[in-house]
């Protein structure tokens, strides 16, 4: 059985680079700018956006961002999780 602890922070990490990725890819299909996204989910600025999709300094989205995004990019919050072959 697995447990929790055998995840290490390398994983996780990954995980939330694939998370960044996505949306910055749907984003763009989408043709909305990281400032138009951020105001869209109730940020004044881009920071949050910029930073999360490319992980800068461990910044990520949170469910909540998740939530709002997918609701601005109409797509279901499932793709944000999917690995992509690039």
């Amino acid at each position: 059985m697995k447990h929790i602890y055998d995840m290490n922070d390398t994983y996780i990490d990954d995980f939330h680079k694939i998370i960044g990725q996505n949306v910055k890819k749907i984003r763009k299909e989408k043709g909305i700018s990281q400032l138009d996204l951020a105001h869209r989910i109730g940020h004044k600025s881009v920071s949050i956006i910029s930073c999360a999709e490319i992980n800068h300094k461990n910044n990520h989205f949170n469910i909540e961002h998740l939530l709002k995004i997918a609701y601005v990019l109409e797509v279901d919050i499932c793709e944000f999780f999917k690995k992509y072959e690039s």
